[in-house]
């Protein structure tokens, strides 16, 4: 749930807000994603930090049930592994698309992927901008906003509909990102380390995609090594 500020703040309370003088709650999930839940917000004096008012919040918008995108990675990375989806680097992963027909799906932002992708790479991206308008929408550009970030993403409704439209479920697939991102535990990270590479494979084989690889190291990698690279004005 996401909630605003009581309306009925004076003006010269309002002007002396302060993101650093809030105490609330607020969590980033770990797909980037920002879920906001604020219980109470208690407004201070700037000077003397003194409490003066206590603000109950209302209701902006209730959010949609948790989609499975949104699962807890710990789970994800369980259903990857009984899933047998296996990560592969980008040596690999070009070998394959060369010589196994298999297919890269990028599921960065397009902007991304017209900057630079694979050669034959397709592109579904699984988050996008914030598009409409709706209660929930514009609490949502708000929070971003409130982070200082003025392009919040939003999951792709659309994602499986149109991975489905150009990618059959018997397809050789590896999903790519920027980074990667890992199944392999480390010391620092246990359960490896989420990606939105990661998630959309998650999404394919819950939806019956029964050949889903996984890009280790992304598509930061990829360029890295110097590997084939074309932009879209050169397709």
């Amino acid at each position: 749930m996401v909630s605003l500020i009581h309306s009925s703040l004076t003006s010269t309370t309002t002007a002396s807000l302060n993101p650093s003088f809030f105490s609330s709650s607020a969590t980033l999930s770990s797909n980037s994603n920002l879920n906001f839940n604020y219980s109470e917000i208690t407004v201070f004096r700037s000077s003397s930090r003194k409490r003066f008012s206590s603000l109950k919040v209302l209701s902006a918008a209730t959010k949609q049930a948790k989609s499975p995108a949104e699962e807890e990675w710990k789970i994800k990375r369980e259903v990857l592994l009984s899933k047998r989806v296996r990560s592969v680097d980008v040596k690999e992963a070009f070998r394959l698309t060369n010589e196994n027909n298999f297919v890269l799906l990028d599921v960065r932002p397009e902007a991304e992927f017209k900057e630079a992708h694979a050669p034959g790479a397709v592109n579904v991206q699984i988050y996008r901008l914030i598009k409409e308008w709706t209660a929930w929408d514009i609490a949502r550009r708000a929070a971003f906003a409130f982070f200082g970030i003025f392009a919040g993403t939003e999951e792709n409704p659309e994602f499986l509909q149109l991975v489905e439209s150009k990618l059959d479920k018997n397809s050789k697939i590896i999903v790519a990102c920027s980074s990667g991102g890992t199944m392999k535990p480390t010391q620092n990270l246990p359960q490896g380390q989420q990606s939105r590479s990661l998630i959309a494979a998650y999404l394919l084989v819950l939806n019956g995609y029964t050949n889903v690889f996984h890009l280790e190291g992304g598509l930061y990698s990829w360029f890295k090594e110097d590997l084939p690279s074309v932009t879209e004005e050169e397709e």
